[in-house]
């Protein structure tokens, strides 16, 4: 049936898609980091990096309004390229100025994968700025093993052998199996949001999240929480053993500059 929002929808589409290559060029991309928090002492162990638009006419816009667009007309690359080296910029520029280190997270989709530069874009960026591999970590989502888990895994090893840290994300809403985790060279599972939000409501999220830290501690893997939302949520994930977790809760992802005050003091008081 017609409806006059899917042709604003297309339109707005197709005017992001014409402006994306000049907002590569033009640095209207920028970067937004969530910290991840140990659970133990509340310590921030590690960052994500999250992209937004800068848009000269729309604003900020959200990676799902531009990340699909990016997937299917084969701009997710140089955009992969463009995150690689900004993140490694900026933890270049917070060290020169003493501010505390540590690892960030980029996201890394199938397409990404199968690109024959990821590897050397990586390397070089790293050398470049002279950082030691492990401040630079992976997500990739299951959805990265569907069609060549053997072609993905061996991308991911190459990355492990240059000492990079690779987490599986968004885990339990895809299709990776148990046999296929214990193969892969990851060092963590981030369980997706969605299991974390009625975690205290719903019974069955209560024993798929107990039963993936569990999992997890059998397998040597260490376990990140997204989507935490709440002091409930937070001492019900310290309870039943997640190692990491992330959300608003305790910070909404924000700029570099809002993130350095954070970084500063280290840690968070959950209370």
């Amino acid at each position: 049936f017609y409806d006059a929002s899917l042709n604003a929808s297309a339109a707005r589409g197709l005017e992001l898609l014409a402006r994306f290559r000049q907002a590569l060029k033009t640095d209207e991309f920028s970067l937004h980091y969530q910290p991840k928090i140990d659970m133990q002492h509340f310590d921030i162990v590690g960052m994500e990096a999250l992209i937004r638009w800068n848009h000269p006419d729309h604003g900020l816009i959200f990676p799902n309004d531009f990340i699909p667009l990016a997937e299917e007309h084969d701009l997710i690359i140089p955009l992969g390229h463009w995150v690689i080296k900004a993140v490694c910029r900026q933890l270049a520029e917070w060290r020169k100025r003493d501010i505390p280190l540590v690892p960030v997270a980029i996201n890394v989709s199938v397409k990404q994968l199968q690109d024959e530069l990821l590897l050397d874009t990586i390397v070089s960026a790293l050398k470049k700025y002279k950082l030691p591999s492990y401040l630079l970590e992976i997500e990739v989502t299951e959805s990265c093993f569907i069609d060549d888990i053997d072609s993905a895994k061996q991308v991911l090893e190459k990355l492990r052998a240059e000492g990079l840290r690779i987490a599986l994300d968004d885990y339990g809403t895809g299709y990776a199996g148990l046999s296929h985790i214990k193969t892969l060279p990851v060092y963590a599972l981030k369980i997706d949001r969605s299991f974390i939000r009625d975690i205290r409501n719903d019974n069955s999220d209560a024993m798929i999240v107990a039963s993936t830290v569990s999992l997890a501690r059998n397998l040597g893997l260490k376990v990140v929480a997204e989507g935490v939302e709440s002091k409930e949520q937070l001492m019900h994930l310290k309870v039943i053993g997640c190692d990491q977790v992330q959300g608003f809760y305790l910070q909404r992802p924000v700029a570099s500059e809002q993130i350095e005050q954070i970084l500063q003091k280290g840690r968070f008081d959950p209370l």
